[in-house]
């Protein structure tokens, strides 16, 4: 059960209001002074204070509430506190309210709105712990991830991304072919890196093809090498993708653009570790990992009849799937800021434009954005204006600011909406609304 504090020394306000509480299970602590509350807030877990203006030995200023007040924020920065006050003390609560205070209510109060605020920042209270320690637990884990594992360098903050890289880690040392999906300009060459370079074959090559950039009469060439006079152009013989990546990993990028005769014999490479070069009888043997990655759905092509079954489950042992940017908002900030480079900021209305784009293009895109942003800015601080995103793009906030993200900051912030509404480039109003409509707590910060 929460406890709340009350530090009045009114003995009649102090039992009214233990009474209302206790009615509606919220237990009550009274301490009659200041220095009892101090006394009372380091002897236990105080989860909310109800605090008086002025005590007896000052009756009329008020500055011995504010100075308790003070006294409370230095000890608990986070601890929610109700001011009561008189109407001669109104304008002092206020100016409190902008230090940090969570509301106040005048003498005498209203029973109904008094439970119904100490609710709503009890609840807010809780979930604002929940959301610290998960946080807590994400950056531990981020961290563990880091010290155990080569992660080529890649930003990140969003949980999806989490995942996605924790899965490849678990992968990486399995010798068996892993099917990286997503969007274009989403990472997956990166994905591929990293299981690379926390495999057990790290230190051999990384060879990569890009079966989208090429004819279809070439990838063949590209993949198992040609003898020459193999085809037009082919003035003598040259290795493939496949013996350059002996002992070590091939990553096959716009793989659902292989042509059937490519599938066939990716499949034989694929089962047997054997294949010939195009114009040569002579049978060549490797051992090559194989990652490969997609924008395509494998499986609507299967249905079609232009990718082989098969093949599809001889790729797809593991899958790793890479969400669009618009889908790891955690990420969009950390990464913006490492395209910008040390030295240079975002402004509020810089953030709130990147958060609200839809990023169609992904991390790609992002990149390009900071990019041009970085060339074309006066300063250090980056406006929305330098962005040249597309006003139209607001919209795409509904998109990117899942339950997660807005979370994640909060968390950061310690439930305080005001600081996660700063980093999130909106008005508080505005956040608070978009935490009723994915069911967040909200409280009176």
């Amino acid at each position: 059960m929460a406890t709340v504090l009350v530090i009045d020394d009114n003995p009649a306000i102090a039992t009214a209001l233990d009474v209302l509480l206790s009615l509606n299970d919220i237990a009550t602590v009274h301490a009659d002074s200041p220095a009892a509350g101090l006394v009372a807030l380091a002897r236990q877990r105080i989860d909310l204070v109800i605090q008086d203006m002025n005590f007896a030995a000052d009756t009329t200023s008020g500055e011995e509430g504010r100075e308790l007040f003070r006294a409370i924020r230095a000890r608990q920065p986070d601890l929610p506190v109700i001011l009561l006050t008189a109407w001669t003390h109104l304008d002092m609560a206020v100016a409190l309210i902008k230090d940090g205070a969570a509301d106040y209510l005048a003498k005498p109060w209203n029973d109904e709105r008094l439970v119904t605020t100490v609710r709503n920042l009890l609840e807010l209270g809780e979930t604002s712990r929940a959301l610290r320690d998960r946080a807590q637990g994400d950056a531990g884990r981020r961290d563990a991830l880091e010290r155990q594992f080569d992660l080529r360098g890649i930003v990140w903050r969003d949980a999806a991304t989490q995942r996605v890289l924790e899965l490849a880690c678990q992968v990486a040392r399995a010798e068996v072919p892993v099917l990286i999906t997503g969007p274009n300009g989403s990472g997956k060459e990166r994905i591929a890196e990293i299981i690379q370079a926390n495999s057990g074959v790290k230190d051999g090559p990384f060879v990569t093809l890009n079966c989208g950039a090429l004819p279809s009469e070439l990838i063949e060439a590209e993949l198992f090498g040609a003898e020459a006079g193999a085809y037009t152009g082919a003035g003598k013989g040259r290795a493939g993708k496949f013996e350059a990546a002996d002992r070590g990993t091939l990553f096959l990028d716009e793989i659902g653009n292989l042509p059937p005769a490519g599938q066939v014999k990716l499949l034989r490479v694929l089962e047997t570790g054997r294949f010939q070069r195009l114009g040569s009888n002579e049978e060549k043997r490797v051992k090559v990992r194989v990652l490969s990655a997609t924008n395509a759905d494998l499986q609507a092509m299967i249905r079609a009849g232009t990718f082989r079954e098969d093949l599809y489950y001889r790729l797809n042992v593991i899958e790793l799937a890479l969400p669009p940017l618009a889908r790891r908002p955690g990420d969009i900030l950390p990464l913006a800021q490492h395209f910008l480079g040390a030295g240079r900021m975002l402004q509020a209305d810089a953030q709130q434009a990147l958060l609200q784009h839809g990023w169609p293009g992904n991390v790609r895109e992002l990149k390009n954005v900071m990019q041009r942003a970085g060339l074309l800015a006066r300063g250090d601080a980056i406006s929305a204006a330098d962005l040249g995103l597309p006003i139209a793009a607001a919209p795409e906030a509904e998109t990117a600011l899942t339950r997660e993200a807005i979370e994640q900051v909060l968390a950061r912030h310690g439930g305080v909406v005001a600081q996660a509404a700063a980093e999130l480039g909106l008005s508080r109003q505005a956040l608070y609304r978009r935490m009723e409509r994915l069911g967040i707590a909200r409280g009176g910060n």
